[in-house]
Order: C-alpha cells, then structure tokens, then sequence
C-alpha cells in the first residue's frame, strides 16, 4: 500500500488517519474517538464522536488501522504507516530549528569524513530515539592522504589507510612472518613519502613494477611494503566501506519480545550486513529520504523495525548512506527531516573540501 491507497483516500480519512498516527507515536496508546475530535483540526475540525468513529472503522476495513485487544481504541497498521509517511513524502518533511541547531552544533568544525561520520550517527540515534548509522566508500581510484601501522602482537598488524577526501579505514592484518615496531615504520613512511596523493590502485601496481626492478637493500623493505599494501587493500576489492552505529541501546528499551531482541542485536552487531541492508535500499539516482518497513526480508531479526536512510553524496555521486533503524513508532518526520538534513551537509563538506562551518 502507499500511493494508491493515498490518492482513493478521502481528505477526511486521511485527516483522521494523521490524527491517529500521531497520537498514537506520541502516547503509544489506542487512539479513541474521543482523543482524535480533542485534537481534531482542518478538515476533520468539528466533526463528532460518532463521525469519527465510522470513519475509523472504515479506516480499519481499509486494513490501515486495527483493535487490539477489545479496547475501543485504534493503532496504526504497517500500512496505515506507510500511507502516512507517503503524505509526509508528497509534501516535504520539515526539521525543528530546535533540531536543526543542535545538528549545527554537532558537526561544526569537522574537518574529515570520519569524524563527520562519528557524530553523524551519534546526533541521529539521539534525534529519533533509534539506531543512528553513517558509512562511507574509499573507491580505489581515491588518492592516499596517509597510511599507519600498528604492531598486535606476533604476526598481527593493525592499518589505517586514510584518503582523500578523508575516508578513514582500518583492518586487521596477519602477516607471513613477525614485524618490529620499527619495521612497520619504515613501511609506512616509505608509502607515505613515496605514494600520497596516488590513488589506492596506482600504488598497488607501482609496488608489483618497483619489486621486480629493485635489487638494493630495499628489496626487503619492498617486500614487506607490498605484503602489508596487499593485506589492507587486497587485490580486486574496489570500494573500501567504513560504518559506524550508535544508540542500539535505544532498541533495546523499546522492545520487550527478548528472542526478537536477540535476533535483531545479532543482526546489527554485524557491520556488514547493516552495509548489504543500506546498499539493497539505497538507489544511487536517490535524491530523497526513504522509509523500509520490510526490513526482515534482507535482515532476519529486524521484523517491526523501519529503516530511514537518504544517500551520502558528494556532486551527484553516491559515496555511502546515512540512516535511522528505529521502532514503527517513531517520529517519521523528525526523522526523516534529519537524516535528509544531514545527508545535504556531507555534501556540502566533502564537495567543497574542507571544514564543515555551519551558519
């Protein structure tokens, strides 16, 4: 249901539905006649008890409203939600300034994606009560800013790769044979000094031609460059993803059902899989907030939770998503107002370059 169901909608049953929606997001109880002529405005204004009544229950045979239990009172439908955010859609889905001046205050002065992408998640999952999730694509033919190693322990490397315009990702390394401290140095100085501002594809084959050619006392040296190189890029991986998920916390005190709970944490605990969510849901010619309701058909476990997601964009080409994983009861407009806020402020940071300054 969605647009359909919306356009053979009369004004009134979708003023009543609304009315529903939101008092019912509001108190999270049924919503009573009663309630919805308190709160009643524009076309349903004035109307009685016993008017609004019928138009429920034509609501509920319409399948976007049902009766739990006996109470008298009515809760949304999955469908009666999508015929709700449907209308938000076909307006425009407004932010609070109150909202909107703390999102400002978050990101000022972020001056990398990583840390846009940090605060990106923690702002959202704060906004909407939900999961807040923000990842972003290295792709290999994006230049290298810098490279770093960090010794684990026997045979146990960690590297951070940062590029240009400011992807930061890291990956656990196990290398053939144990590495100083001192030699993973000397490595990532040589493809700092030697390789920033190549692209990530550039260098792996530059190493292939300089290990073949060379013969001196950097031949081992190389041989290790091209090893760790090898392990933090690997050959045929052309797009290197960073994700970050903050407020699973906020799931937590919103569901009861614990073997569904402990599905979903599952489900969410694995970063890739909230990345395969994202990529199957995000169109790259996208220019607008989506809303998921289906989200159990990619992701086991998620049933009853609804995906806000808008792409992460830099001149037109997407670059990753920004997204909400919250329960059906939450405040879609809000929401939606921010994750399309925020989505609009990565690009404006990354297309121009440099720090974030917000008004």
């Amino acid at each position: 249901m969605g647009q359909g169901v919306t356009a053979n909608l009369s004004l009134r049953k979708l003023a009543v539905l609304t009315a529903i929606v939101e008092e019912y997001v509001s108190s999270g109880e049924p919503v009573s006649s009663q309630a919805v002529v308190r709160n009643a405005v524009g076309e349903i204004s004035g109307l009685s008890s016993a008017t609004i009544r019928n138009l429920m229950v034509d609501l509920s045979d319409d399948g976007l409203l049902e009766q739990p239990h006996t109470s008298a009172g009515r809760i949304p439908t999955a469908s009666g939600f999508r015929v709700y955010v449907e209308r938000i859609r076909s307006g425009q889905a407004s932010l609070l300034e109150q909202s909107r001046v703390a999102i400002d205050q978050q990101l000022q002065g972020v001056g990398n994606t990583q840390n846009f992408l940090e605060r990106t998640s923690r702002v959202l999952a704060a906004l909407s009560s939900g999961v807040g999730i923000a990842f972003a694509s290295a792709r290999i033919s994006d230049q290298l800013e810098h490279i770093y190693f960090s010794r684990l322990g026997s045979g146990r490397v960690m590297a951070v790769v940062v590029t240009r315009p400011g992807v930061v990702r890291d990956r656990m390394l196990t290398v053939s044979h144990d590495l100083t401290v001192s030699d993973l140095e000397r490595a990532a100085s040589y493809l700092n000094e030697n390789f920033r501002g190549w692209t990530l594809d550039a260098i792996r084959g530059e190493l292939g031609l300089r290990i073949e050619s060379e013969r001196s006392e950097y031949h081992q040296l190389l041989a290790r460059v091209k090893e760790l190189w090898g392990q933090a890029l690997p050959s045929g991986e052309t797009v290197v993803q960073t994700v970050y998920v903050d407020g699973v916390a906020n799931l937590v005190a919103s569901h009861a059902d614990r073997d569904r709970l402990r599905a979903m944490m599952q489900a969410l605990e694995t970063k890739q899989r909230l990345i395969d969510l994202l990529n199957a849901y995000i169109d790259a010619q996208q220019k607008s907030v989506r809303v998921i309701f289906d989200l159990e058909e990619h992701a086991p476990g998620m049933e009853g939770l609804v995906l806000v997601a808008a792409p992460a964009s830099v001149a037109g080409e997407t670059r990753g998503a920004l997204a909400v994983i919250g329960p059906q009861r939450m405040r879609y407009e809000q929401t939606m107002g921010a994750v399309s806020y925020v989505a609009h402020l990565f690009d404006r940071m990354l297309h121009t370059g440099g720090t974030t300054e917000l008004p």
